[in-house]
């Protein structure tokens, strides 16, 4: 009986070549960034552009199973490479398409704050942004307290009823926990100032943080603000809103 003839898909081939590029342009833009070679806007594009490649893996991919699963009269081959591609493609797809999605129903701002009227200040942290970071003034866009309150209605201070000093100490901790840059902490004034570092991409977001007394209970009110960008993807909302949220389980 004649052997079948074996055939190795030209879709798995497409399928590995797409994903190792995909994943080389990926760790370019991360450690292009990281490293000060690029700056943000050129490592966000080569992302993207290594995403898209990552997609057509992931698909050429899927049309090389297909095609090795129903062949009959042809032995069709290149299983492994077309599996390789898939793990690699949806490796740099997933946390891309992650981030587009947090940031699809979100409002484009960077500068979250639980107190619309008299937000936080910075101060130590001031000193050592540049004019390449978002301003701090939070003119820019100009209705940013309307497109807040828009998309994080229930944003706002966190009221505990304990004495600042503990509450002061409790914040330091969970800041130290989470592995934040602290800049200054001032006990006397209830002020933490930190900075937050991305884990992938190394982007840094800075915060502030402010515990003042009330009729004997404690005010907690938060700032966090990325340092570049134009939408923080709902970044700086999330980081706020756990932060209170572990703070009044302490």
């Amino acid at each position: 009986m004649k052997e079948k003839k074996k055939e190795r898909s030209e879709f798995a081939r497409w399928s590995f070549k797409h994903a190792c590029i995909a994943v080389t342009l990926a760790a370019l833009a991360v450690l292009g960034f990281r490293f000060g070679i690029l700056n943000h806007q050129v490592a966000v594009v080569i992302l993207l552009g290594g995403a898209a490649l990552g997609m057509m893996a992931v698909l050429s991919a899927i049309v090389s199973l297909l095609a090795i699963i129903s062949a009959v009269e042809t032995k069709v081959t290149g299983a492994l490479l077309a599996i390789t591609g898939l793990i690699l493609g949806l490796a740099v797809v997933w946390p891309v398409f992650q981030t587009i999605q947090a940031g699809y129903d979100v409002p484009r701002i960077h500068d979250i704050t639980t107190d619309l009227q008299n937000p936080p200040a910075f101060v130590a942290i001031a000193a050592i942004r540049t004019a390449d970071h978002n301003p701090l003034d939070r003119k820019t866009p100009a209705q940013l307290a309307e497109l807040q309150q828009a998309g994080y209605p229930d944003l706002g201070p966190l009221l505990i009823d304990k004495d600042p000093a503990r509450v002061f100490e409790n914040a330091v901790s969970l800041v130290k926990e989470r592995g934040w840059e602290i800049v200054a902490a001032t006990a006397e004034n209830g002020m933490i100032e930190a900075t937050d570092t991305t884990r992938i991409m190394g982007f840094k977001d800075d915060v502030v943080i402010r515990i003042s007394a009330k009729d004997g209970k404690s005010v907690v009110d938060m700032r966090s603000v990325s340092r570049i960008g134009i939408s923080d993807m709902g970044t700086n909302a999330a980081r706020i809103k756990l932060f209170l949220n572990d703070l009044s389980r302490v």
